[in-house]
């Protein structure tokens, strides 16, 4: 399985940190890139950060193409400018998309403190379910960073899977899954790379590995 990770769709509107707005990509290419993946059962396709971009231009284009994703929301931002509302999020639901938890501030989890931890893991999530009326029990750890005792912690308080930003293949049915983040200078020639590398055996052994040991720091 590959996972694609998108996040702002456009041009960054003012205001987003130069960090994150290295992973906006143009509409023509993400377009292209949904072209690419249409049809392939092999594919997941996610959003990260909860930007206003996942409604007004995503949505409609991965209905056309009768494609889901998952949408992964910082709790903390909802209403701000150019960021997701509690209606978006209901409206994602509606068209039969995923939502899931990117915590509360865009924090890295690693080596939190419990109070920082419970805001990030819990509150976040309690506030999400709230809107949508129903569990939330997905999540996608913010900058992709993580280490044994925040997967711990999310075991703990069962979600039931939970995704980084490992570049790397993914087995369909495991609980942590790496993802491939699209930033704003990848195309969508280096997509049809990212699927040729599921093809070799060894790179997905090397894959495999990697990520478990990352997962033991």
């Amino acid at each position: 399985m590959i996972n694609l990770c998108f996040h702002g769709i456009g041009t960054p509107p003012d205001g987003v940190p130069a960090e994150e707005a290295s992973y906006w990509i143009g509409i023509d290419t993400f377009r292209r890139v949904l072209d690419l993946v249409a049809g392939r059962r092999d594919v997941r396709i996610s959003f990260d950060d909860g930007n206003a971009s996942d409604v007004t231009v995503a949505l409609p284009d991965l209905r056309e193409r009768g494609l889901v994703a998952e949408f992964f929301v910082i709790a903390g931002r909802l209403e701000d400018s150019g960021s997701l509302s509690a209606d978006d999020l209901r409206r994602l639901r509606l068209a039969g998309m995923g939502v899931g938890s990117h915590g509360m501030h865009h924090r890295v989890w690693r080596r939190l403190g419990p109070t920082e931890q419970h805001e990030e893991l819990v509150v976040a999530r309690r506030r999400l379910e709230e809107i949508l009326d129903e569990p939330v029990d997905t999540a996608a750890c913010p900058l992709g960073r993580y280490d044994h005792t925040t997967l711990a912690a999310l075991r703990r308080l069962q979600y039931t899977r939970v995704y980084t930003s490992d570049r790397a293949l993914a087995r369909p049915g495991a609980w942590r899954q790496a993802r491939f983040s699209l930033r704003a200078h990848d195309t969508a020639d280096d997509v049809a790379g990212w699927l040729r590398h599921g093809d070799r055996r060894t790179t997905r052994l090397a894959d495999t590995a990697r990520t478990f040991v990352k997962g033991l720091r």
